[in-house]
């Protein structure tokens, strides 16, 4: 009797232990995907092999046969399909870098803008925001692409700027430099000044820690950053040749190309996702407490420093979260471009290779794989950096 009473405990101890019955918990479940997973590569394995499919990765060893119309390295219809997944990820990764940028830019300064105390701007940054953030960002896209760049002028009446930029319906057409054999100085002029500015900052907050002062290094830097290339071009001789775009023929040849597609769906991408940025930069904002603005003010400090080194300091612990979940977005939007031909990843991997190959569980499977890794790599990026300034608030 005594032994059945004891059995009957430890059976309801298990029942009533949340920690094991959590673990059977996950168990089964665990169980319960790896069989619906064996099921699904089972079933695909199967129809494969009924239809004469085969698998693999060899096909990116195979002719494109194909062009591209922006490529960032070296690209033609004798390319393997191996470098068209390389071109589509550099023009995919140059859309997301960029369309990061300028939307944090445009973000923070419509954010601070909303809450400016002139009556125009803060309702100008309102009447955008509530624009942008309404429309779907597709119809954003295409919009530009329709309505504003492919009404542009042909390039015999092209819109030029100073007879070296042009702007017409194939795109928008700037000087190229040329870098010749004396460049490294150059590019030594440019490091050097990089290496100064971090230095002079490092002294700076030093120098405030122990006087309270401070140095204009913002307007230093960029003089040091611009001032010195430039002596070593003005001493320099040919250091950099600038090669114009000329109109010849129907089109422009030389220079550099940015093409319709990319303009409109920078555009559409910054414009959307810099009003989700402005709104969670005006929160942060609010979410300071007015004591410290009345603080700053009382201790002598410009309403300008005043929220560059009181408010949006404190404000970025509300402001930074956010942000990771707005440029993976970014990211996966990019996607978009398919829709107005910008050969990105999935229009010209996911699309015209897999069209041509029919290898789709590979194709489809390393587009998931790239956007999966870009998002990843985005949100470890911005935990560091988001716990990096809660050290710093917290040794304040």
């Amino acid at each position: 009797m005594g032994v059945k009473a004891s059995h009957n405990q430890m059976k309801t101890r298990f029942w009533n232990d949340p920690d094991k019955r959590a673990l059977l918990f996950q168990v089964i479940v665990a169980a319960v995907v790896a069989f619906l997973v064996i099921v699904i590569v089972d079933n695909t394995v199967t129809n494969l092999e009924k239809r004469g499919i085969t698998t693999g990765f060899d096909f990116l060893d195979q002719s494109a046969g194909f062009g591209i119309t922006q490529t960032l390295i070296d690209f033609d219809e004798s390319h393997s399909f191996g470098r068209t997944f390389i071109v589509g990820l550099l023009n995919t990764i140059l859309v997301s870098i960029l369309g990061i940028m300028l939307s944090t830019v445009v973000g923070f300064l419509v954010g601070v803008g909303r809450l400016s105390g002139n009556w125009l701007v803060s309702r100008l940054c309102g009447t955008y925001i509530e624009i942008f953030r309404n429309i779907p960002v597709l119809l954003q896209i295409m919009f530009w692409y329709f309505a504003v760049l492919r009404i542009l002028p042909s390039p015999r009446q092209s819109l030029s700027l100073g007879e070296s930029v042009f702007l017409n319906v194939r795109g928008l057409y700037v000087p190229e430099p040329l870098f010749q054999s004396g460049a490294v100085w150059l590019a030594a002029a440019l490091f050097l000044a990089i290496a100064a500015s971090f230095l002079l900052v490092f002294c700076n907050r030093r120098r405030q820690r122990q006087t309270g002062q401070t140095l204009p290094v913002a307007w230093m830097s960029i003089a040091m950053l611009l001032g010195l290339p430039a002596l070593v071009m003005l001493f320099g001789q040919n250091l950099v040749v600038w090669e114009a775009p000329q109109l010849k023929g129907f089109n422009f040849r030389g220079g550099i190309t940015v093409l319709p597609e990319l303009m409109a769906l920078l555009l559409g991408l910054v414009f959307y996702t810099a009003s989700y940025i402005a709104e969670n930069v005006r929160s942060g904002i609010e979410s300071v407490n007015k004591g410290q603005t009345e603080a700053a003010h009382a201790l002598g400090l410009s309403r300008g420093r005043t929220l560059r080194l009181v408010i949006i300091p404190q404000a970025m612990r509300v402001v930074i979260p956010p942000l990771s979940t707005h440029y993976m977005n970014l990211i996966k939007n990019s996607s978009l471009a398919t829709a107005i031909g910008y050969p990105d990843m999935v229009s010209v991997f996911m699309g015209t290779t897999l069209n041509q190959t029919g290898q789709a569980i590979e194709i489809i499977g390393m587009t998931m794989a790239v956007y999966l890794m870009m998002s990843l790599l985005v949100s470890l990026l911005m935990n560091l950096y988001n716990r990096k300034m809660a050290l710093v608030e917290k040794s304040a």
